[in-house]
């Protein structure tokens, strides 16, 4: 009974000691907070001071410079440079030479390049399925640029051949040869210049390559006056286009396979059937002119007919992956190359002039989702 007072004896003396000590703690405490603001203040102060000193003393440098002759004297050379460039540019703009290779270009069409898109997918194709793989760098180079060649030779050599007919062409009829800006003379000396510059980069390869170039330049020469003769116009501009391919791939393999007349087949194959849609285009004027194609010569069957081309295609690229023993990249790219061919059905569905040229350009994508699967395919097939 005693502890109880005891107890409370000893509470009543803590309590007094536990305020003065809460007292002393929270002061010290609060002296400290307020030391370390302080400190902080003077920190941020002294910071801030040295802060815009440096600024001044870099607004004073940048006013300095400003004003420098140094400075003035490289404005001045600056400015004057711009006006002799500027000047020598509107000189270059304004010269013949300029005119003559800004005709020039039009003449061989670099400023459409889907013909060398068209040509160069199914080359590249066989180089790579000839080489089973990345194929000889000399050969990608010298194929790549013969392309760009063989195909603005051949815009070259088309437009001469149908100078007198494209100016009845609502398309065709502002063309540099037909609008009179170049002379017959100087489109076929453009020809010869490119078709000798492509020769000379086919002297690289081997011997069978070289003689098969032969046939490439009779093609490329022979095809824009076909039109005339026969109505399977197109079919012949797919051998010309075609012929890249064995070339390719002799260059590549030094030899010609099976494979080699597959992938020949299948760019006629495509090739005739871009070309009709392309032709399709042109079909008004082509009647009234009397000049033949593909397009006339199916007449209402056009489509019908486009699409069996396109499924044989279909047919022969799933033949090349088999005998090349191609995978799964290469037929998703097969499998994308038929959707683009459905689309393409979409297009001309009506015949209408823009959705059948757009139905053509859109045959860029379908080369190119093939190569994809093809590269893909020897790229990553070992390792899936």
């Amino acid at each position: 009974m005693t502890s109880s007072p005891n107890l409370a004896s000893a509470i009543s003396t803590l309590l007094p000691k536990i305020k003065i000590y809460w007292r002393r703690g929270t002061s010290l405490l609060l002296s400290f907070i307020s030391a370390v603001l302080s400190h902080a203040r003077i920190t941020i102060d002294t910071l801030g001071k040295i802060f815009k000193s440096l600024m001044t003393q870099f607004d004073r440098l940048l006013e300095h410079l400003a004003h420098h002759p140094l400075l003035d004297k490289a404005e001045s050379m600056y400015r004057e440079a711009r006006r002799k460039t500027g000047w020598l540019l509107a000189s270059i703009k304004h010269s013949n030479t300029y005119y003559k290779a800004t005709v020039y270009a039009q003449l061989i069409r670099l400023d459409k390049p889907i013909g060398i898109l068209l040509l160069l997918w199914p080359t590249l194709i066989a180089l790579w399925i000839a080489a089973e793989g990345w194929p000889d760098p000399l050969v990608l180079t010298v194929f790549t640029i013969g392309v760009i060649l063989m195909r603005s030779a051949g815009c070259a050599i088309n437009d001469y051949a149908d100078r007198h007919i494209d100016s009845k062409v609502k398309r065709t009829k502002q063309r540099p040869l037909t609008s009179g800006k170049i002379t017959e003379k100087e489109a076929l000396l453009v020809f010869a210049s490119l078709s000798l510059m492509a020769f000379a980069l086919v002297l690289l390869m081997n011997e069978l390559t070289i003689w098969m170039s032969l046939g490439g330049v009779i093609l490329a020469a022979s095809y824009p006056f076909m039109k005339r003769y026969h109505y399977l116009p197109q079919v012949h501009l797919g051998a010309a286009f075609g012929w890249a391919v064995p070339m390719a791939y002799t260059a590549q393999a030094n030899e010609i396979t099976t494979i080699t007349w597959l992938i020949f087949l299948a760019t006629v194959l495509w090739a005739t059937a871009y070309d009709t849609m392309y032709a399709m285009v042109d079909y008004d004027d082509d009647i009234k002119i009397g000049v033949k194609s593909t397009a006339i010569l199916f007449g209402n069957q056009d489509r019908l007919i486009i699409g069996i081309i396109q499924l044989l295609l279909i047919l022969n690229l799933i033949l090349i992956g088999h005998r090349a023993s191609l995978s799964g990249f290469y037929y998703l790219g097969v499998s994308a190359a038929c959707l683009f061919a459905i689309y393409q059905q979409y297009l001309i569905k009506d015949r209408d002039r823009d959705s059948c040229f757009k139905a053509f350009l859109n045959n860029n994508w379908l080369g190119m989702v093939l190569f994809i699967g093809v590269f893909l395919d020897y790229q990553f097939a070992d390792t899936v």
